[in-house]
């Protein structure tokens, strides 16, 4: 028998889920029909659900009874029996008067695909803030569906859809639950000031950041860690990666040393996925401003996904949402090594392919990373008093130092500094 963090008993329910997808027929959707069932699918395994099979419904519109027909509901229904189904998973949002009305007809759990993303969310926050965000998104898209959601709960259990708040907790009015989005915007709100006091810290040092995004199971935690084993970083620094979707949910902040000694923090974000609920978004934001105040974006991309280009969108759309769509990015291509043939990826200025695991082209993305991060530092000749050893001690050990020469009056240095050793140090640079 499991326990939870409150001592409650977890129900050790088989999640049998059956996906169900609708076909209007129009294609304004950043993923395909197929594509985007074979995410839910991936989701589906995510969130701890077995999938035993797909249904893909086409009809000029939405029901608004049963956002399928009725008649489709009953035919899912007798494959729910047939298969043993205990749960029905839509690829879009529902209402909550759609979710009572297909539990009542199909006698099984219904979720849709935002209350399994924000369930997923709910298992993988670690930190404070992270459950915080969660529980937020959760509350605010359970709020007007509290009624629906009455018997999807007593169904779940302990099962996919039902982590987080908690039943106790939906079983608040509408008066207690707005009170505690206010008391989780309050908390929020006092991290981000926390977040914010770093952030001018950062700045007033002048130590460039560069944010990683991209989809989910990009690879980005995974380049992370490479970055930080090459640069000769603590192992102890590296954070969670694995080959599944929303491995990473809590911004990590890393400081990199490269052999130059130029130093930038490196951010890993949690990633994005399509149909992304707006709740979720506006819940991150808060963490993803980091990647509005970062001076380089690296979008790294799965070259493996058949997709690709659709996901590339995805993640344009909710950066583009965040106003930094402008912002100097690089494009890096990852998993080329699975790649059989590559006819479309081509490196360029801004694009690199690359592999994480296996090492493959991040020798460039460092140099790139360099060149358009430090751009700004200058080239120049120092005099160091003899007796000003500690100011020679400083510039060796902190700036990439490229010639070192004795001569009668004291030292000659010559290197590169940031605006604020420029400044610091002026009275010694006698060229540059």
């Amino acid at each position: 028998m499991q326990f939870n963090e409150n001592n409650e008993v977890i129900l050790e329910v088989k999640q049998r889920a059956i996906l169900v997808g609708l076909d209007t027929g129009k294609r304004n959707e950043i993923l395909t029909m197929e594509n985007s069932l074979e995410e839910l699918k991936e989701l589906t395994k995510a969130a701890g659900g077995e999938v035993i099979d797909t249904i893909i419904q086409k009809r000029p519109k939405v029901d608004s009874t049963f956002y399928i027909g009725k008649g489709k509901a009953d035919e899912i229904k007798v494959l729910c029996d047939m298969l043993d189904a205990n749960l029905v998973i839509f690829n879009e949002e529902l209402s909550g008067a759609q979710i009572r009305n297909l539990e009542e007809r199909m006698e099984v759990t219904v979720l849709d695909r935002t209350a399994l993303i924000l369930d997923i969310f709910a298992q993988r926050a670690k930190s404070k803030e992270g459950k915080l965000q969660v529980e937020l998104a959760q509350l605010k898209y359970r709020l007007p569906r509290l009624v629906g959601l009455g018997r999807s709960l007593s169904r779940t259990g302990a099962g996919i859809g039902a982590r987080g708040p908690g039943e106790t907790k939906l079983e608040l009015d509408r008066r207690h639950i707005l009170e505690r989005i206010t008391d989780i915007r309050r908390q929020i709100d006092e991290v981000k000031k926390n977040r914010e006091v770093q952030r001018k810290q950062r700045q007033k040092n002048e130590i460039p950041v560069v944010a990683l995004v991209g989809y989910t199971n990009a690879g980005k935690s995974t380049l992370m860690n490479k970055i930080l084993e090459i640069c000769e970083q603590d192992i102890e620094k590296s954070v969670f990666a694995k080959d599944m979707l929303f491995a990473t949910l809590d911004t990590t902040h890393r400081k990199i040393t490269l052999p130059s000694k130029d130093e930038f923090i490196l951010i890993d974000t949690v990633g994005f996925v399509s149909k992304l609920p707006h709740d979720l978004v506006d819940a991150f934001k808060a963490t993803l401003e980091e990647v509005q105040d970062s001076d380089l974006l690296i979008h790294v991309v799965d070259s493996t996904n058949e997709d690709y280009e659709g996901q590339m969108r995805v993640t344009n759309s909710v950066l583009k949402e965040l106003d930094v769509e402008d912002k100097s990015t690089i494009l890096a291509y990852n998993k080329i090594d699975r790649l059989e043939h590559n006819n479309i990826l081509k490196d360029n200025d801004d694009t690199l392919e690359i592999s994480a695991t296996k090492e493959i082209g991040l020798d460039k993305l460092i140099e790139k990373i360099k060149e358009k991060i430090f751009s700004h530092m200058k080239e120049v000749t120092l005099l160091i008093p003899y007796d000003k050893g500690n100011v020679l001690s400083y510039l060796c050990d902190k700036t990439n130092v490229s010639n070192q020469e004795y001569v009668e009056n004291g030292t000659l240095v010559k290197t590169r500094l940031d605006n604020i050793d420029y400044n610091k140090y002026n009275q010694y640079i006698i060229e540059g």
